[in-house]
């Protein structure tokens, strides 16, 4: 099993961005200054790659110490273009059943959803390129390395991946209890696509106007919501009784 690979100080991280590296994450240091810092915040911005400012407690504690107000972190996969991965699953003659994850923050949340939607044939997953919970080894871990196995991409935003994905004739699915619908009153078995939103804020209203429906699951305590990785398990398990 590969492992994550981390990028200790600023001119490296420069280097490994010009160099083409698949930099999935970088924490910088609060309150750090100077011409190189500067031009490696300018560089993850034109690159669109993913920053966090840090205390340098958390640096130091990932790093022992030598990280110079910088650390990247390399994802352990390639990522795929969402334009190939979609003309691709249409043409293999598979019915396509996407999954969208809109800014998910948890590690193993993300882990647990990636293991399930390797288990129910998942075509692909899409997740953003900011604001998501980097890929590393706790998620590696629990998804039991099915982040080896299933196809995922990055966009730029979850809204555009919505908008192409319906333009190829793929009906996409919002998982929210901001529904009126069961999701057993929606039926998956044409090409489809389910959203899922982050821990805490949901899908964002912007991504929630632009889907084709929305739907909840039932529930039947007094807590008002699931786990996240549940209720995506509950959502890929409708859709694949519908299919067989």
């Amino acid at each position: 099993m590969k492992n994550e690979t981390t990028i200790f100080g600023i001119r490296a991280i420069i280097e490994a961005v010009k160099s083409g590296k698949n930099i999935d994450k970088v924490f910088l240091q609060k309150g750090t200054r100077g011409e190189l810092f500067q031009e490696l915040e300018y560089l993850l911005r034109s690159e669109g790659i993913s920053s966090s400012y840090v205390p340098v407690e958390k640096l130091n504690r990932l790093s022992m110490g030598n990280h110079q107000g910088a650390i990247a972190q390399i994802s352990p996969i390639e990522f795929h273009d969402i334009d190939d991965l979609v003309l691709n699953v249409i043409e293999s003659g598979n019915t396509p059943l996407f999954l969208l994850l809109d800014q998910l923050s948890d590690v193993r949340n993300f882990g647990a959803i990636v293991r399930t939607a390797e288990c129910t044939g998942v075509s692909g997953i899409i997740i953003q390129k900011k604001g998501g919970a980097p890929i590393n080894g706790d998620t590696i871990k629990t998804s039991a390395g099915a982040i080896f196995k299933i196809p995922i991409c990055k966009v730029d935003h979850i809204k555009d991946a919505v908008y192409h994905l319906q333009s190829s004739g793929i009906k996409v699915i919002a998982a929210t209890e901001k529904a009126d619908d069961l999701l057993y009153d929606i039926s998956f078995k044409d090409p489809c696509a389910i959203i899922m939103g982050s821990e805490g804020r949901g899908i964002n209203p912007s991504v929630l106007k632009a889907v084709d429906a929305k739907a909840k699951l039932p529930i039947l305590g007094e807590i008002e919501s699931l786990n996240v990785s549940v209720a995506c398990g509950a959502f890929l398990y409708e859709a694949v009784r519908q299919r067989i």
